[in-house]
C-alpha cells in the first residue's frame, strides 16, 4: 500500500535504524493506504490558521538549514490542494534558505498548534518567483498591513505530508488566545464589580 510521506523519507539507512530499534515491521507490514498528496479542507483549516512555521532546506555541503517563518495567522496561503505560498520578506540578508533551495528546490515544513499539540509535517518543491512573475499570486500572498519590505515569492508545490502524534507538545498559548479565554472571566469580574459598588452605595445612604 502506499504511504506518501515515509515513502519519500524512509531510507535504507532509515529502515537499518528501524531495525536496530526494533520498530522495522510496523512499517514494512502497514497495509494502509495514506497517499496524503493533496491537502483536504482539514489541513486547509490548520494552515490558515498558523503564524509560524519551520522549514529545513539543505546546503550543497549536505549541512541542514532550519528557519523559522512567522506572521500573521495566514500568511502561509493556500492556493489549491496541492499548492502553497507565501511571501519572502527583507529579513537579517544572509539568504541561506534562498541559496539552497536555487541549488535543491527540496523543502520539509512543521507546522505545531501548540494550544491543541497537533503537527502537520510537509515535504515540498519549493519555486522561487520574482514579485513580478506573476501579479495574481503575489496579491494574493502579500500582506499590505505587514510592514516589512517584500523580496520574492516561494511556491510550494504539495509532494506529500503526515500528521505527527501529540507527544512532547508543550502546550503554549498566544496572547490572542489567552485574551480569548479569559474574557468571560473578564466580564464575570466587571459584573461583581458593578454589583458590588452598587450594594456600597445602598449601604451609604
Amino acid at each position: 500500500m502506499v504511504y506518501g510521506f515515509l515513502d519519500i523519507a524512509i531510507t535504507p539507512s532509515v529502515r537499518a535504524a528501524q531495525a536496530e530499534m526494533g520498530s522495522d515491521h510496523l512499517w514494512q507490514d502497514f497495509r494502509g493506504h495514506r497517499t496524503f498528496d493533496r491537502f483536504t479542507p482539514n489541513e486547509v483549516a490548520f494552515i490558515v490558521q498558523r503564524d509560524s512555521f519551520y522549514m529545513a532546506t539543505v546546503s550543497e555541503t549536505g549541512w541542514p538549514y532550519v528557519q523559522h517563518r512567522g506572521g500573521a495567522a495566514g500568511f502561509l496561503k493556500v492556493i489549491d490542494e496541492k499548492t502553497l505560498a507565501f511571501a519572502d520578506y527583507r529579513g537579517n540578508r544572509q539568504y541561506i534558505s534562498l541559496g539552497n533551495l536555487k541549488a535543491d528546490d527540496r523543502a520539509a515544513l512543521i507546522l505545531v498548534d501548540y494550544a491543541r499539540r497537533a503537527r502537520l509535517k510537509i515535504y515540498a518543491r519549493t519555486e522561487v518567483l520574482g514579485l513580478a512573475d506573476d501579479l495574481a499570486l503575489t496579491e494574493e500572498v502579500l500582506d499590505p498591513a505587514y510592514r516589512a519590505k517584500p523580496e520574492r515569492l516561494f511556491r510550494l508545490h504539495l509532494e506529500a505530508f503526515d500528521w505527527n502524534c501529540a507527544q512532547h507538545i508543550t502546550p503554549r498559548f498566544t496572547e490572542a488566545e489567552i485574551t480569548t479565554a479569559i474574557e468571560p472571566l473578564r466580564e464575570r469580574l466587571m459584573m461583581l464589580e458593578t454589583e458590588n459598588a452598587e450594594l456600597k452605595a445602598r449601604l451609604g445612604e
